[in-house]
């Protein structure tokens, strides 16, 4: 397989600012940020530099949009891998896709993302030879990420952390936690996606208890559906 068919094309700037996170969250991410912008500096005084991250927890929560974030207030590329299409019937041709992938970043200095991590705990086969595959794939993932360059940044996320082998957890050294947001959070996120349309158009009915994401498609839907109704309305008085 060609090594780009399988990596995410999405060359989007995010701003830290613009990603919704809980004051812990955003306070661990500026800690990161700033460890890698000073990294020769901590690293003449043996310290080391957090590049291996973690992000959990519920889908559209912000993960994602982190990585890119994260990408950007460095000036680093980010090379962006859903591991649930690398993921391969033949176990031998996933460890070689995905070493490809990390030797790429390595060698570009840049960051890279994996969503899904739990794929590679997910796919467990019946018998015992898919099991002896599984764990040799695992064990490769272990080593690439033992041997991931201090220079280059990892970030995977996943939604079910508690089915991922515990050795690949533990190279991890920052783990965030994304949780769905709260009434404040979410009115907060409404009235700043809100606030770039006219004030007519801003009434919807806000739905809570859901991820950022969700919030999102729900706010454009309803707004998109008051500006046709306006459109209609003109049109129909003009006839």
């Amino acid at each position: 397989m060609n090594l780009y068919n399988l990596i995410i094309q999405d060359k989007e700037q995010v701003n830290l600012n613009d990603v919704f996170l809980s004051k812990s969250n955003k306070d661990s991410l500026i800690q990161l940020i700033k460890e890698n912008t000073y990294s020769k500096e901590l690293l003449e005084y043996g310290l080391p530099v957090n590049n291996k991250i973690l992000l959990e927890g519920s889908s559209g929560c912000g993960k994602t949009m982190t990585a890119k974030a994260i990408a950007t207030a460095l000036g680093k590329n980010i090379i962006i891998l859903n591991l649930s299409n690398i993921v391969s019937s033949r176990i031998g041709e996933t460890s070689q896709n995905i070493k490809m992938i990390f030797d790429k970043a390595g060698r570009e200095r840049c960051v890279l993302f994996l969503d899904e991590l739990d794929q590679i705990g997910k796919a467990r086969g019946s018998d015992d030879k898919d099991v002896g595959e599984m764990r040799r794939l695992v064990n490769t993932l272990i080593q690439l990420i033992d041997y991931y360059p201090e220079n280059a940044l990892l970030i995977c996320a996943t939604n079910h952390a508690e089915i991922i082998d515990t050795a690949i957890l533990r190279r991890f050294q920052l783990k965030i936690n994304y949780e769905m947001p709260s009434v404040e959070f979410l009115d907060s996120f409404y009235d700043t996606l809100l606030a770039q349309f006219p004030e007519d158009m801003r009434i919807i009915e806000r739905k809570y208890s859901i991820s950022f994401a969700e919030a999102k498609d729900h706010a454009l839907t309803s707004v998109k559906a008051a500006l046709i109704q306006k459109l209609e309305a003109k049109e129909t008085s003009r006839s």
